[in-house]
Order: C-alpha cells, then sequence, then structure tokens
C-alpha cells in the first residue's frame, strides 16, 4: 500500500487520498498484481536475480507489457533489481536523489520491495511517495521529481520505455524540503 507524506507530516496511506494529493500532477497510480505463480514469487523473494530469471519475471508480467505497447506505444521494458550487494549502488541511486525530470514519462511497475518518490507540485509544496511491491506508477514527462531507497535498499522494478532517449535526469535547482532521512 503505497504512503504520502506530505511536507507537514500529514500522512496518507488510502488510494483514494493519495489520488487526490497527486492530481495536480497527473500522477497515475495503480495496484498491478503479480499473480499467484510460486515460482514468481520465489524469484521475487531473492536478493539478486540473473539474466535469465529476470526474463521469467518480465515473462510472466508480459500481460502488462502488451496492453501499454497497445494504449501507451511503449516499446521495451526491463527490470532492475536493486539491494545492498550491488556494486555501487550509492553512486548509482546518486543519479536520482537530486530534483530532476525527463522528456519522457517515467513509468514503474513495483514487484516487489519499495522505493520514494518525491515530487514538486504545482503550487512549490512538495510531497513524497513510498511506493510498494505491486505498485504501478506513472510520472509524466517534465515532472520534478527525486528517488531513493527505503532502509531495506531492495526493489525490484519493471521499468517500460518508449525510448531510452527521454530518460536521462535534467537536474534542477529546486532544493529538496523533505529531510533525506530513510523510513
Amino acid at each position: 500500500m503505497a504512503i504520502l507524506r506530505l511536507e507537514d507530516g500529514t500522512t496518507y496511506t488510502k488510494l483514494d487520498d493519495i489520488a487526490r494529493e497527486l492530481a495536480p500532477l497527473n500522477i497515475g497510480l495503480s495496484f498491478w498484481t503479480v499473480g499467484d505463480d510460486p515460482e514468481i514469487h520465489r524469484l521475487l523473494a531473492k536478493d539478486a536475480l540473473n539474466d535469465e530469471e529476470k526474463e521469467q519475471v518480465l515473462q510472466a508480467l508480459d500481460g502488462y507489457f502488451e496492453e501499454l505497447k497497445q494504449t501507451a506505444g511503449y516499446q521495451s521494458r526491463d527490470l532492475i533489481v536493486l539491494h545492498p550487494d550491488v556494486p555501487n549502488l550509492d553512486t548509482l541511486l546518486s543519479k536520482f536523489d537530486k530534483c530532476h525530470y525527463h522528456t519522457d514519462n517515467e513509468v514503474r511497475y513495483v514487484v516487489a520491495g519499495e522505493g520514494i518518490f518525491g515530487f514538486v507540485r504545482p503550487d512549490g509544496s512538495q510531497v513524497e511517495l513510498t511506493v510498494q511491491a505491486q505498485e504501478y506508477i506513472n510520472v509524466p514527462a517534465n515532472t520534478q521529481h527525486w528517488f531513493y531507497l527505503t532502509s531495506s535498499q531492495r526493489v525490484k522494478a519493471v521499468r517500460y520505455f518508449t525510448s531510452t532517449e527521454g530518460w536521462v535526469p535534467e537536474y534542477t535547482a529546486t532544493e529538496i524540503r523533505f529531510q533525506s532521512a530513510v523510513i
């Protein structure tokens, strides 16, 4: 279940409340089940996955990819697997923990673990959204945001792309007002 935290400390966990707070940003947030295949659940419970295991997870979830291809023109997908033993994890994450935007939508389907997206709303206020397992998020192009992992430092997420050109972070000078304390 997603958790939205406002700058004043207010916290929302109901999807309707979260959707209302994120509406000015047009962020899509949905629950997408990973199904009940025990082999997929076994793979998702592991920290590290080899390429063959990643492809097995992706193929099991390709119904969503097919829908996105038909409805929104997505062309490719991959599975990112982050955990404390990933070499240079802090360096990798440091590319996204500053306020930035992309010229393409950032679309993620978290299939295990969790991560935190922060957003700058049109009125300048900021919010942070913890996205958890079986949640799909679509951050529209040009939306100022940042991302970091929770204290578990574990996430597996399917990333969907229309192309790779628009997915380079464009950093802004916006100061993040949330404490960088990891939840």
